[in-house]
């Protein structure tokens, strides 16, 4: 694998490894308050990277474009922004990081959207 498909499927690696650590480190300490956040950063950084990641690789030429590449950094910064946000509101009762990350990942879909469609021209 090689081109953007890669660097989305091994961010998705270190995601969802960084995910599993959490959650094994929550389980250890019996302490399950920021199981919401774990499990965004799964799915998010996770599930979706490495989805958009297999389907750059699958179709390459997708991946080749600025928009393909502007979208792997709205993506990352979705996961960076998103599940610190929903644990930042647990932990404080205020929501507004955990808005701005799910308004960018939002922001990712939707140029993967358009990555999605112009590949079919």
């Amino acid at each position: 694998m090689k081109g953007l498909g890669f660097f989305f499927v091994a961010s998705a690696a270190v995601y969802l490894t960084l995910g599993m650590l959490w959650g094994i480190s929550m389980g250890i300490a019996h302490d399950f308050q920021m199981a919401p956040a774990h499990a965004h950063l799964n799915l998010v950084g996770g599930v979706l990277m490495a989805i958009f990641g297999l389907f750059y690789h699958v179709v390459p030429r997708a991946g080749a474009t600025a928009l393909a590449r502007v979208h792997f950094w709205v993506a990352t910064l979705g996961v960076w922004i998103f599940p610190a946000g929903i644990a930042l509101s647990e932990a404080t009762g205020r929501p507004a990081m955990a808005i701005v990350g799910s308004l960018v990942v939002l922001a990712s879909m939707l140029i993967f959207l358009g990555v999605v469609m112009r590949s079919r021209l």
